[in-house]
């Protein structure tokens, strides 16, 4: 009987959770995306197998985004922007669970990731009326919205890229979204020995550097001003949010 009561709390417990509905600024298209997410990605780790048998789902929701560019072009700046990073993460990950597991090793990317998925990054994809690539998505929004916080909100399934989050992203709240991916990778993306006097930052610095060191390298001290421009980024982008003993 003790366990028969338990085994009811239990259930009756877990069906706030199941029955929990999506945030109202997540819109009815995003809303079987935002879902899956929550239940299986938990700080940027995803739950592979879960998500490669409920791909159908994903693959229908990544059509969804294909709208025509009349559509696309009526929505506001942050709608662009939020169609566009959840469709790049959305293809990423569905490409990733369904080669799941990934074995092996190509080139100098990181061991079991999307990048060792030969032509993941070119394949091409319908997105708001365009057929591009990842890579060409990717370009997109840094070209176009001139907002390079958008690198870091891009789960691009490898250690040390930005973080997939366990939601999609909204219009409503694309800026908290976007400032929130940017504390987290800079903060991740960075460890410091201090007994050393090294400090080891994320690979996405060189991936990306170009990108990264012009919309970084001028908002760091002048006192870091004979660092190269990506150092001073890197240090623009992380002393912020280290304690004032990590900063000497």
């Amino acid at each position: 009987m003790i366990l028969r009561t338990s085994a009811i709390l239990l259930l009756a417990a877990a069906l706030p959770l199941a029955q929990q509905a999506a945030p109202a600024d997540v819109s009815p298209r995003d809303r079987a995306y935002d879902h899956m997410l929550d239940i299986n990605v938990r700080d940027g780790l995803v739950y592979y197998n879960a998500v490669k048998a409920s791909r159908g789902t994903l693959a229908s929701y990544i059509e969804s985004l294909d709208v025509s560019p009349v559509a696309f072009a009526r929505l506001p700046r942050e709608g662009q922007m939020a169609l566009l990073i959840n469709a790049y993460n959305a293809i990423a990950l569905h490409t990733a669970a369904s080669a799941y597991p990934i074995s092996g090793r190509v080139g100098d990317f990181p061991a079991k990731s999307i990048r060792q998925l030969p032509g993941a990054f070119d394949r091409k994809h319908g997105v708001a009326g365009r057929t591009v690539s990842l890579d060409e998505l990717e370009r997109w929004l840094i070209d176009d919205y001139d907002d390079p916080r958008v690198i870091f909100a891009l789960g691009r399934g490898a250690v040390g890229s930005g973080r997939l989050k366990s939601e999609a992203y909204t219009a409503v709240r694309l800026e908290a979204q976007l400032a929130d991916a940017t504390r987290e990778f800079a903060m991740r993306a960075f460890r410091m020995d201090q007994a050393a006097g090294t400090v080891v930052v994320s690979p996405l610095y060189s991936w990306r550097e170009k990108d990264l060191a012009a919309a970084y390298a001028d908002k760091a001290d002048p006192a870091f001003k004979d660092r190269s421009a990506i150092e001073r980024a890197i240090l623009a982008l992380t002393l912020e949010h280290l304690f004032p003993s990590e900063q000497a």
